[in-house]
């Protein structure tokens, strides 16, 4: 499975929704969503600043972490980003990966 962080921002129905909800009660909507993908939350976090939701998760792949993403967008209460991860051992391989490539404007 895949890894990826989700940031998200409430608008302002969906912070009204929250207040009528509660933080637990999302929690346990968005985990249950994660859990029908056939994923799983590794982490939960309410915060204060640019993001009011990070959230860490396993996925199957790429197309339903797409998929989740485009439709917690369509819902309009949410604006989000999702973040492909990468373990430092897979780093590390990529930091192995030989590609040709001249840079703009090098010889």
């Amino acid at each position: 499975m895949a890894k990826y962080m989700y940031q998200a921002s409430y608008t302002l129905e969906g912070v009204r929704g929250l207040l009528k909800e509660t933080a637990s009660g999302r929690r346990k909507a968005i985990e249950s969503a994660i859990v029908a993908l056939g994923g799983k939350v590794e982490s939960f976090y309410y915060c204060f600043g640019k993001d009011d939701v990070i959230l860490i998760m396993d996925l199957p792949n790429n197309v339903s972490a797409a998929g989740l993403g485009m439709t917690v967008a369509a819902s309009g209460m949410v604006r989000g980003r999702i973040t492909p991860l990468l373990t430092v051992e897979e780093a590390d391989k990529a930091l192995g990966v030989k590609v040709g490539y001249r840079a703009p404007g090098q010889p």
